[in-house]
């Protein structure tokens, strides 16, 4: 019974479950010749990297970024670490910052409003080559959250991947000090799309 209690009173619980099956969702998508799908992004507080279908198991890095958000009380931006954490893998496969138009309410964690959320995963589908049968989302119709991230649409539009976090402190075991809103790094999806037409342009 104490462990169901801590399952359900503990709201970030549930990224155990969604983090595993989104790596084993998108890991489908992997090494498909010619893909620009992006089958990977993730950081560790040094570094943002992406993998992209076509490519293989080349990462693509950059100088991790910071995270625009609100703070736990005692805390503040000098605090922060830059962007950390396994979560993306999330909206790797399109929920997540992806899906924030399902939970208006997340706003008052991590900073904006409710139509920010909606926004958010309305440009989400400027950059995305489907949308999920699965995930739905009442808010926009019963509409696909935007599903599979093209690097491709990426460099077209300059629209750069909406993902949210939480947010650690920049000294080892405080832990989380705060949530908010983060954009990757531009210089990994041009990297990965130079790349991609060096191997694709003929």
């Amino acid at each position: 019974a104490k462990v169901l209690t801590f399952m359900h009173t503990n709201d970030h619980f549930f990224l155990n479950l969604s983090m595993p099956a989104s790596k084993c969702t998108v890991d489908a998508a992997a090494g498909i010749e010619g893909s620009s799908v992006i089958t990977t992004m993730a950081r560790n507080g040094t570094d943002f990297g992406i993998r992209i279908s076509g490519l293989g198991d080349q990462w693509f890095t950059a100088p991790a970024t910071m995270v625009d958000g609100l703070y736990l009380p005692g805390y503040r931006a000098e605090d922060a670490a830059p962007d950390i954490g396994d979560s993306v893998i999330t909206e790797t496969v399109g929920i997540g910052g992806f899906a924030m138009a399902a939970a208006p309410a997340i706003v008052k964690f991590v900073g904006g409003t409710p139509k920010d959320a909606i926004n958010f995963t309305l440009s989400m589908y400027e950059i995305t080559l489907a949308e999920n049968n699965t995930y739905q989302l009442p808010a926009l119709d019963f509409r696909g959250t935007p599903t599979g991230i093209d690097l491709v649409k990426i460099i077209e539009t300059g629209i750069l991947p909406a993902v949210n976090t939480g947010i650690a402190h920049k000294e080892p075991g405080i832990g989380m000090v705060g949530a908010g809103l983060v954009k990757p790094p531009e210089k990994c999806f041009q990297d990965a799309m130079e790349a991609f037409v060096e191997r694709y342009a003929d």
